[in-house]
């Protein structure tokens, strides 16, 4: 098991399926309420704190992407508690269960991330290429613009580095390729990080 922090309120888990089986459990098992789930959580967390001084109390947004080969990556994103709305009394009563997750799936032929700021996209795409990619295919929909990669034509080692960077700048989507080229524009159709690089400089 491997933890990284991402930013104040993120953090990146990567889990191979030897760290899984090592527990009890299977891939199958991380689409379930089982408590072996939990207490891989538990653990995940307690291991994030000791490594990164990572508070995960309160509401927390878990996204698990399915990695075909090596295993997966969960990506924890902290919330925070409206105060008001637990004990009136002014007291910061919080709920029992601290760990108020809300899962999100990924088992995917596609990894599709949006982005609201063209700048932070630019970023994203200076990033990539010095690193992992000059890939993807940049739609724009709904008044986002979606970065869309195809986990096929990457190695695993690099598809977790990917996702990483992505979920760093971005919202993962589960709007597939094939609803953006039917709905949305097609920007570039492919090469889309070394295209954005070549035209537009990141902000110093």
């Amino acid at each position: 098991m491997r933890i990284e922090r991402l930013g104040q309120d993120k953090i990146r888990i990567f889990l191979t399926f030897d760290d899984l089986s090592e527990r009890g459990i299977q891939k199958e098992d991380m689409w379930q309420e089982v408590p072996k789930v939990h207490d891989l959580f538990t653990e995940m967390m307690d291991q994030a704190y000791s490594e990164l001084g990572f508070d995960a109390t309160g509401p927390l947004a878990v996204e698990v992407f399915a990695l075909p080969a090596q295993g997966m990556v969960v990506i924890v994103t902290r919330g925070k508690y409206d105060h008001h709305q637990y004990g009136a009394s002014g007291e910061d009563e919080l709920p029992e269960e601290i760990y108020e997750m809300e899962v999100t799936l990924e088992q995917s032929d596609s990894i599709v991330y949006a982005f609201r700021d063209f700048e932070v996209l630019v970023e994203a795409a200076h990033v990539l290429i010095g690193n992992i990619t000059s890939g993807g295919k940049l739609y724009s929909y709904n008044d986002k613009w979606y970065l869309y990669f195809d986990p096929k034509e990457y190695e695993e080692s690099v598809l977790s580095g990917l996702v990483a960077v992505l979920a760093e700048f971005a919202d993962s989507s589960s709007v597939t390729d094939a609803v953006l080229a039917e709905y949305g524009k097609t920007v570039m159709a492919e090469n889309a990080v070394e295209v954005l690089c070549t035209h537009f400089k990141r902000q110093e």
